[in-house]
């Protein structure tokens, strides 16, 4: 199990057999090619551990109980919030609050900062690549309070026209929401530049970390971002873990977006007053376990090393981009320049459906994803209904592009018969 930073001889095998899931093999005796990381990520045995050892010795309600488990448990919440406010470098951990997922972390922001500060005919600007989760809850804030939204237009290699949007800063919008890197094309935008770009606008940026955080070292401080969303399936943690990075003056700017216990400083009968951040956004008991597995997960992960972790996802990318293009009838979508494209490959293989590319590939026991991927208006912009997408971990090995391969060609052959 890895213990500590690997250095750059790191051995990738070892790591992925840190995965006990990724040890399964098929009927055929295949083992698993696990390309679907970009959904959701495999688990190593030190977060299951975690989980295990949190509900089997500490699990109890926290903040207000003055006995020993209670005590203990509200303790590694709290060591949780601080480690992933290491992670990002956010300069407090009370600028970190706990959240399920990246979509329930925007519609927070949505819901609390956006109905304090967007108003009739203010402007919101989203990407043509954005996932749905930071699209849809601009649309409905904007229909609440007549606002609207525009989309930065895409380049014809996947990537943000930035002549359009320095034009759509240019109508001083409210808040300015996109991808550090698209789930649907790998695309990895400009963010720095574009928060910028976006303050001097005098706009407000929320930035999708979804499929950054858990690749590639992303210090918050550096990025001068105002809100950043990530979750913690997509980075080796629980389902149901995530959290929301603010700027502790926003944030204590805002009122809550749910209420209930633990979020509040009183209540009477005639009026409550709300906690101070980040309690004031954490309504009810938290998924206290999950959140110690999130920090767990962000150990192992500075163990082996963010650098590290993203000089092997980008040599994974180099050499699979340039092996699927001499794949007949292939089509990827994305950059071509491996330096802005993460590891997340979307591609048609002919006019073979992507959910049949997907479903010969799982029968040699290789997993990847097909569908839109949350993302409608790129399939629009693409001009297809879906894609097969392949995505790459810590875990993932040369091998598995060759498996990847092998299970293309097949789909082909047996298509083609």
């Amino acid at each position: 199990m890895i213990t500590s930073a690997m250095g750059s001889a790191t051995d990738w095998t070892e790591v992925r057999d840190d995965f006990p899931i990724l040890s399964s093999v098929n009927a055929r005796g295949q083992r698993l090619v696990y390309l679907d990381s970009a959904a959701s990520s495999q688990k190593p045995i030190s977060v299951i551990e975690a989980l295990d050892r949190y509900y089997r010795e500490t699990n109890a309600n926290i903040h207000r109980g003055v006995y020993d488990l209670s005590e203990r448990a509200t303790a590694q919440y709290e060591a949780a919030r601080a480690t992933v406010a290491d992670f990002i470098n956010a300069a407090s951990p009370r600028e970190v609050i706990f959240v399920r997922n990246a979509t329930e972390a925007i519609n927070l922001v949505a819901q609390s900062w956006g109905r304090r500060n967007i108003g009739a005919g203010d402007l919101i600007v989203v990407t043509t690549m954005d996932h749905h989760s930071n699209i849809v809850p601009w649309q409905l804030l904007a229909e609440e309070r007549g606002a609207r939204v525009a989309a930065v237009r895409l380049t014809p290699d996947g990537q943000l026209d930035l002549d359009h949007y320095r034009g759509l800063l240019a109508e001083q919008p409210k808040l300015v929401a996109f991808p550090h890197v698209s789930n649907g094309l790998g695309t990895i935008n400009p963010a720095a530049e574009m928060i910028r770009l976006t303050h001097d606008a005098g706009a407000v940026v929320m930035l999708d970390g979804a499929q950054s955080v858990p690749h590639m070292p992303v210090d918050v401080q550096a990025l001068d971002a105002d809100f950043l969303a990530f979750s913690g399936h997509k980075m080796l943690g629980p389902m149901g873990s995530g959290a929301l990075y603010g700027k502790r003056a926003l944030l204590e700017a805002m009122p809550p977006a749910l209420g209930g216990g633990g979020m509040i400083r009183k209540v009477t009968l005639e009026q409550s007053t709300w906690a101070d951040v980040p309690a004031r956004f954490e309504a009810g008991t938290p998924a206290v376990a999950d959140a110690v597995g999130l920090g767990a997960a962000i150990e192992y992960l500075q163990a082996v090393g963010m650098e590290h972790i993203a000089a092997h996802e980008r040599a994974l990318t180099a050499r699979a981009l340039e092996a699927l293009r001499e794949v007949p009838d292939l089509t990827i979508y994305g950059p071509a320049d491996p330096a802005v494209h993460a590891g997340v490959i979307s591609f048609t293989l002919g006019d073979i459906h992507p959910h049949d590319v997907a479903a010969i590939l799982n029968e040699e026991n290789v997993a990847v994803r097909a569908g839109h991927h949350c993302c409608q208006p790129l399939m629009q912009w693409l001009g297809v209904p879906a894609t097969t997408r392949a995505s790459f971990y810590l875990y993932n090995v040369d091998e598995d592009i060759d498996r990847l391969l092998s299970a293309l060609h097949r789909a082909r052959a047996i298509f083609a018969a």
